[in-house]
């Protein structure tokens, strides 16, 4: 496994591999790995000759400074989890390689921009863009992977690709879950052992949800059921569920593709903010 931390090092090593014919993976992550990483890098080894994974917090996809600073680090352990796994090449840059002096580029996703993740936090999806699309011109990758579990990122990122014409594969993998069914996530590094096992109720309200979806039960009645079940919860907060669908992650009434519908949560415990969500053709 090779190591890079400046951006034109890697691109001579990936242009080796290119010119090779080999077909280059990209994996990004923010660190803090977890066997939902793992199974990005799984994934991609299967469609891939060589598998390369990005290490960046990246601070302009952040609103809350303290969530920035509060954000699980640890290179070391993530790049033993990397060499195990079999990835063959980690860039892990800092702040300044990425962005030099200035990071003052806006991205507008248009409805996508202000749905969801993107109302409760602004500018989000502009610096996810701003990243994704710096790593897509650093590696030019033949394909990407990327976590259902920020199911709204995924579809932002399939509208850059789109729109920007990237030759890139955009590849969905199905998320992780601790035995509880709570969504690996970096984040979950935070939280007590208790909060883990009382944050199993997120997914529990998307299955339930779900199910009565499916059943024949108006939306807004299993909305109204779900924010009532939290309410009852004394440790977790909803922040938001919704019936959406991908196209636009809009709130719907009634479902009219369950190929296209999708059940999205955000939930706070213990000062830390989970998200989560269920495909209805789950």
């Amino acid at each position: 496994m090779n190591t890079f931390k400046k951006i034109e090092e890697l691109r001579t090593e990936l242009l080796n591999h290119r010119l090779k014919n080999k077909k280059i993976g990209l994996v990004p992550t923010m660190g803090a790995l977890h066997q939902g990483h793992i199974s990005l890098i799984e994934k991609a080894k299967e469609e891939s000759d060589v598998v390369a994974v990005s290490i960046f917090v990246n601070p302009t996809q952040f609103n809350n400074p303290e969530d920035l600073e509060k954000y699980p680090r640890n290179i070391e352990r993530d790049l033993d989890l990397l060499s195990k796994a079999g990835c063959d090449i980690v860039f892990t840059p800092d702040v300044n390689e990425m962005y030099g002096s200035t990071h003052d580029l806006k991205i507008n996703f248009g409805v996508l921009e202000n749905s969801l993740e993107g109302k409760f936090r602004p500018g989000h999806f502009s610096g996810v863009g701003q990243i994704v699309s710096k790593l897509f011109n650093i590696f030019q990758p033949h394909n990407a992977f990327f976590g259902q579990k920020d199911l709204q990122q995924f579809f932002v990122i399939k509208k850059l690709i789109d729109q920007l014409s990237f030759p890139i594969d955009l590849h969905m993998v199905p998320t992780k879950r601790e035995i509880n069914g709570l969504a690996m996530s970096s984040r979950n590094e935070r939280l007590s052992q208790e909060e883990r096992l009382e944050a199993g109720l997120i997914y529990k309200a998307l299955q339930e949800s779900a199910d009565a979806i499916l059943n024949n039960t108006p939306i807004n009645h299993v909305i109204e059921q779900t924010n009532e079940l939290f309410k009852q919860n004394q440790r977790l907060t909803l922040e938001y569920f919704e019936v959406v669908e991908t196209d636009n992650f809009t709130g719907i009434s009634t479902v009219s593709d369950p190929r296209k519908t999708a059940l999205c949560i955000a939930a706070e415990i213990g000062k830390v903010r989970l998200i989560d969500n269920l495909l209805l053709n789950y």
